[in-house]
């Protein structure tokens, strides 16, 4: 005998009863091509070219075959495969006339080979939209004669199907959707058929996609250079700043601790112009790159490291001013970021800086003491820093060398100075 469970062994506890067939309700989904706005502005695009047929036809019922030519001979005009291009890429791309993506060209015709693919393209458009404009009249009267045959009328809307007159018939409005589902069918094929046709005949041409991939190339470079600078000189100030505070906590000297608060408010204050010269570079791509420092502001960058509490010992050799501006440039960050290094990784410790123009090279070189943080210091050469001083180098046509050296850490670079040609 089965017990029914005590009420108070129900409480708290969620009985689901089973959902009632007549209750679920059934969604009808669509065809996906039926539900995108692209398929209704692609049908709107052919049903366009048939205007230079209507305005003839007010002209002369007779000779179709002139617009047909007119409309071929306009394809030659340079700016016609602009205004194509733009009116391709409104109504028949889903990315928008603004989106490269479409693969439409939005330029005029520069050469021979792109005026004979737009006028070619003016052709198809016609015929194809000459195909939409009869098959939309057509399948569309025959819904309505199947209509009208139903409710045993006559059917008098013209269609290529003759329908019996009379009752009867009235069966035959089953058969009404199916012309308009036709119809459907022929305007998402029509559709893809003229947006391939538009990628193929006013797509970019080899030239423009080579010029699309350099300006995007240039674009990468740009946005790559300026991560480096961020992290250059951000990446200098804070640890200056880091190494300046922790000495002046530990020494606890008045006068020691004033000199670190100049220091650390001066490095702040170049770090802040860096800042501000990198975003104004962002807002202004054309903004000239000759504002950035160069080897003759090194000067200014080991001061900055002595205010650190290291010990530093430059020795520059030979005409800076023949240096080349891309080299120069390059050459203060590839210090900059060795010296920030050091102090990062091995704090104020004495520091060697050589920097030298000879035989068309520039050498420069940063060597500082070992002591107890080797293996900091060697954990350091795998990072983004001495990466980017390896590629700054290369970019350049040099070569960087990184790691102990006779018991110091030592950042070695060699740069042609004619690298850039």
């Amino acid at each position: 005998m089965l017990r029914s469970p005590h009420p108070q062994a129900l409480r708290g506890t969620r009985i689901r009863l089973p959902r009632p067939q007549a209750l679920r309700v059934t969604r009808i989904r669509l065809p996906r091509p039926l539900t995108r706005r692209v398929t209704y502005t692609r049908w709107l695009h052919l049903f366009i070219s048939t205007i230079v047929i209507g305005i003839w036809m007010f002209i002369s019922t007779d000779a179709l075959y002139v617009p047909v030519i007119v409309l071929g001979l306009l394809g030659f005009l340079p700016a016609m495969r602009l205004v194509e291009g733009l009116q391709a890429r409104l109504l028949l791309s889903p990315y928008g006339y603004k989106d490269d993506v479409s693969g439409i060209a939005v330029s005029a015709s520069t050469t021979w080979a792109e005026r004979w693919r737009t006028a070619l393209w003016l052709e198809l458009r016609l015929g194809l939209g000459m195909l939409t404009g009869l098959l939309t009249v057509n399948l569309i009267g025959l819904s309505i004669d199947l209509a009208l045959t139903a409710a045993g009328g006559g059917a008098d809307s013209g269609a290529i199907v003759p329908l019996p007159a009379g009752e009867g018939h009235w069966w035959y409005v089953l058969f009404v959707p199916v012309p308009i589902a036709l119809l459907l069918a022929c305007v998402v094929a029509l559709g893809e058929l003229i947006a391939f046709l538009a990628r193929r005949l006013l797509g970019p041409s080899a030239a423009e996609r080579l010029a699309a991939l350099e300006e995007r190339t240039e674009q990468l470079l740009e946005r790559n250079r300026i991560a480096r600078e961020l992290h250059d000189s951000i990446g200098h100030a804070l640890t200056v700043a880091v190494v300046q505070a922790g000495a002046a906590r530990a020494a606890g000297n008045a006068e020691f601790t004033e000199r670190a608060l100049s220091a650390i408010e001066a490095t702040g204050r170049s770090a802040l112009e860096d800042l501000e010269r990198v975003l104004l570079v962002l807002r202004e791509s054309a903004q000239p790159t000759s504002s950035r420092p160069t080897l003759a502001d090194t000067g200014r960058l080991l001061e900055s490291a002595r205010a650190s509490g290291a010990e530093v010992d430059a020795e520059v050799t030979g005409p800076l001013t023949q240096v080349p501006g891309p080299v120069s440039r390059e050459g203060y960050r590839i210090v900059q970021e060795a010296l920030t290094n050091v102090l990062r990784h091995a704090g104020p410790v004495p520091t060697r800086v050589r920097i030298a123009v000879a035989d068309g090279r520039l050498e420069l070189e940063v060597q500082s003491a070992l002591s107890g943080t080797a293996a900091p210091a060697v954990a350091g050469s795998r990072g983004s820093g001495l990466r980017g001083i390896r590629e700054r180098a290369a970019l350049l046509g040099g070569e960087a060398t990184t790691g102990p050296h006779e018991g110091r850490w030592r950042v070695r670079v060699g740069l042609p100075l004619d690298g850039l040609r």
